[in-house]
């Protein structure tokens, strides 16, 4: 007995419990992911969708850009020197995000009524009328967003994603978008004590003139801090429009949540105001 017992203690003390790596994985999880809970990062500030969720977001937006850069021959009028102008842009917007699974996620984001002005520069000797005013439907884009691999406690989330831009508004000029527009993304997604941050870059392509840029680039941090509110920081931009955009979560409910932010342009070619609010209903 004695004897048996001197060789099974050493084989019990070093063999491993297999339950503790799957609690350890757990623990990561619910750590990595407790400012922005379990899902696929979407292209809005501070949310992610989960596996077989539907999130149905309905927004308004308004833009306003005092020194807005435009050519008079690509409105339609003579004259191919660069101009600033004030621009302004009412935006009624609906946003679709569906999680196949955990890793899988599509979307589409429309501008279902949009109303655009844009007024001459007073330096502007072209003929263009002072005030050029289009409304109707605006911008729409659809993405697919892949989840490489998850976070872990040494290692980032890797996620790419995948956008087209559909040009439907040709007969428009300050409205919409008149040509296809293509964007391949990565980004990746780390949690710190303080917050959650993430990163991306993107390249875009556009059918006319065909030319391949360096896409939008994004900054964000993202802190829970109680059940029901989030706060959220993200700078953003392309070439030389750059965007500091605060957003303030309130979540009154498991199944949706208000979200309310404002875009400050950073660089003097980014739109200087473009506040947004709009509730999130998850199904």
């Amino acid at each position: 007995m004695i004897l048996r017992s001197a060789v099974l203690l050493p084989l019990l003390v070093a063999t491993p419990c297999f339950g503790a790596p799957d609690s350890l994985y757990v623990r990561t999880q619910e750590r990595t992911q407790s400012d922005r809970g379990p899902g696929t990062q979407t292209s809005l500030v501070g949310t992610y969708v989960r596996a077989h969720e539907l999130l149905v977001y309905p927004f308004y937006e308004y833009t306003t850009n005092k020194d807005q850069e435009y050519k008079p021959e690509e409105l339609g009028y003579p004259g191919n020197e660069d101009f600033r102008g004030k621009a302004t842009e009412n935006e009624a917007l609906l946003f679709l995000s569906y999680g196949v699974n955990d890793g899988l996620a599509f979307e589409v984001e429309s501008a279902v009524w949009s109303n655009a002005t844009l007024s001459k520069a007073p330096e502007d000797p072209s003929t263009m009328p002072p005030e050029l005013k289009e409304s109707g439907f605006g911008d729409t884009q659809a993405e697919v967003r892949w989840r490489w691999w998850q976070e872990t406690a040494g290692r980032p989330e890797f996620f790419s994603y995948f956008e087209t831009v559909f040009p439907f508004q040709h007969d428009k000029k300050i409205l919409g978008t008149q040509d296809w527009e293509f964007v391949q993304g990565f980004g990746l997604i780390k949690w710190f004590g303080w917050g959650t941050m993430s990163g991306r870059i993107s390249a875009s392509y556009t059918t006319s003139p065909g030319t391949l840029d360096l896409g939008e680039t994004g900054v964000e941090w993202l802190k829970r801090f109680s059940p029901k509110f989030r706060a959220a920081v993200l700078v953003e931009g392309e070439q030389d429009e750059w965007a500091l955009i605060p957003e303030l979560q309130w979540h009154w409910s498991p199944r949706s949540f208000l979200k309310l932010n404002d875009g400050f342009g950073l660089s003097s070619k980014a739109p200087d105001h473009a506040p947004e609010v709009g509730v999130v209903f998850s199904f």
